[in-house]
């Protein structure tokens, strides 16, 4: 059957986040039927303007029109096609019916009548698409056409700048630092600017200033401990859950790991994409790509995938392998064609585990974490699982962390972005689901390779962050001598320890809150310490800060609306 074709003009680059107008033309092969549809699908994550058919004069709005002798209904539903193509533009005949060449128009963001136009999606992609199908006979079985349109989503002019550098160098060591700049959304305009420092003399802890000479834009790099002597653990900053296009995501999973390395500057990245749309072939791809981009102490991958069952059978689980070679098991085979795979699934998070650890592959490790499901931490092996995810793209997730503490587990907390812009490390939000700056995690190991990273991550020696790079130092020693960090297990009994932290945030410390599990035991501001020197203002500050937060549920469609 001819299913006829669609095209789009303009076809230039478009910016992203502006103000557009494209005209979609469709044009028809096969005649279609009076109730018949033309069906335009977008990706779950772009987040462009709804269009409306309403109010010509407000943002977003379409006009529809027609060569033939028929009337155009449409009709959005944010749901209304399979993942990852879920939002949709129906488009129903009533009234006649369409000849093979006759033509339907729709002009996104028509601002004839005085709308500033169609938004555009936030962040950039190669093929922003517009995937079309057909029902020609009006019996709601949409046809794909074999080729749909598609435009490409470039950065805005740069915004601002952020200085990026190592969080560890030692004393008269030279060390590079990296200046980028991107658009107001977050989105890179080049590639970043390399600097080489000279190193710094004393020990301490050290910021950079840079300045961009052609448009002035400067940042303050990360804080930078300078050591005199080699530390026995080094920083290092991962992005370890987030996906690409083959999945739920945008553009590729090489896209996704070249902005990793080269543009977030991340140590550490891994690959999650959702397990019931991976086919045995996107898992071997996954491997591949993994092997590709590991370079032994300059970037580490893992390869890995996102166990996405049903939260009473386990809810969401990341899952990692310490090397290529792993054998995926599967909550469920939902979105590969045919449901059928060589590789058994497993149906529960216990099966899940339970499956990882009789595996004769390479060794595993394992988050929880909030995504589109919640895990169920009744379900739990701390010899596989080593952390909880408290904060992502989707938000912070304490009552998670909370729980896991409660139940007495042993747990390391981690943060990521769980990003499906193709920006890992550096996933800003947009106008869509996504309302936080994606996390990163900092793991404290030897050396940068798979192996120091994995016995890292066993050891739960690792933090999580909001998105910067601050650095943060926990010990605990004991009047006889013994010693542990953050992840480590002392039993003291009823000797008393004393309990060290060092802190040197991106910006000013508000708070330290210590904790028993999920007690606060203690507060410490800054003015409370005497060895702190804020300036006078700051000392007789009257200002209140006011939080807004919480969700709704714990699940799918959490976000609380706060008007304040």
């Amino acid at each position: 059957m001819n299913l006829g074709k669609a095209e789009i003009y303009p076809r230039k680059p478009i910016v992203a986040g502006s103000y557009a107008t494209l005209t979609y033309t469709y044009t028809v092969g096969h005649c279609i039927d009076d109730s018949g549809f033309i069906k335009i699908a977008f990706r779950k994550m772009e987040d462009f303007g709804q269009p409306q058919f309403d109010n010509p004069k407000a943002a977003n709005y379409c006009s529809i029109s027609t060569t033939g002798n028929c009337k155009i209904f449409p009709r959005w539903d944010d749901t209304g096609n399979i993942r990852p193509y879920t939002k949709a533009l129906y488009l129903q005949l009533r009234y006649g019916y369409l000849q093979k060449g006759e033509k339907i128009i729709i002009i996104f963001g028509d601002t004839s009548k005085g709308s500033p136009g169609w938004q555009m999606p936030t962040f950039c992609q190669d093929a922003f698409e517009f995937k079309t199908y057909v029902d020609p006979i009006a019996t709601y079985n949409f046809k794909e056409l074999p080729q749909s349109p598609s435009v490409r989503i470039i950065p805005d002019k740069p915004a601002r700048a952020v200085c990026i550098a190592p969080s560890q160098a030692a004393v008269n060591q030279k060390f590079t630092y990296y200046l980028k700049l991107e658009d107001i959304w977050g989105n890179p305009t080049a590639k970043p600017k390399r600097f080489i420092h000279h190193g710094f003399k004393k020990p301490g802890i050290y910021t950079i200033k840079a300045i961009d000479k052609k448009t002035r834009l400067s940042a303050q790099s990360n804080p930078i401990e300078v050591v005199a002597d080699d530390k026995p653990l080094n920083r290092y900053w991962a992005d370890f859950h987030a996906q690409s296009g083959e999945t739920i995501g945008t553009n590729t999973i090489e896209d996704y790991f070249h902005f990793g390395r080269d543009y977030a500057l991340l140590d550490i990245l891994g690959h999650q994409g959702n397990d019931f749309q991976i086919t045995d072939e996107f898992w071997a791809k996954i491997n591949q790509t993994t092997k590709k981009f590991y370079q032994p102490g300059k970037f580490v991958t893992f390869p890995g995938f996102e166990w996405s069952g049903n939260t009473p059978l386990g809810g969401d689980r990341n899952v990692f392998f310490e090397s290529e070679g792993g054998r995926i098991t599967r909550s469920s085979c939902e979105l590969i064609p045919n449901q059928k795979s060589k590789y058994h699934d497993s149906p529960t998070a216990d099966d899940l585990f339970k499956n990882l650890k009789k595996s004769k592959g390479p060794k595993s490790f394992v988050f929880a974490h909030v995504g589109g499901r919640y895990a169920n931490l009744e379900m739990h092996d701390p010899d596989i699982e080593v952390a909880v995810e408290v904060h992502s793209g989707w938000g912070t997730f304490e009552w998670l962390v909370n729980e896991a503490f409660k139940r007495g587990y042993r747990i390391g907390i981690c943060a990521n972005s769980d990003g499906h812009k193709a920006r890992p490390g550096a996933e800003y939000p947009g106008g869509g689901k996504f309302g936080s700056l994606g996390g990163l995690t900092c793991i404290l190991a030897k050396r940068l390779d798979r192996k120091n990273i994995y016995e890292a991550m066993k050891a739960r020696h690792f933090y999580a962050t909001t998105g910067n790079r601050m650095l943060l130092d926990v010990k605990i020693t004991t009047a006889d001598g013994k010693e542990a960090i953050m992840g480590d297990v002392l039993e003291i009994g009823e000797r008393k320890a004393t309990l060290h932290i060092r802190i040197a945030g991106t910006a000013p410390i508000e708070a330290i809150e210590l904790r028993n599990g999920p007690n606060t035991i203690r507060t410490i501001r800054p003015s409370d310490l005497a060895n702190i020197q804020l300036p006078e203002d700051e000392k007789q500050s009257r200002r209140i800060k006011i939080v807004f937060s919480g969700a709704e549920v714990p699940g799918r469609y959490r976000p609380a609306s706060w008007d304040g």
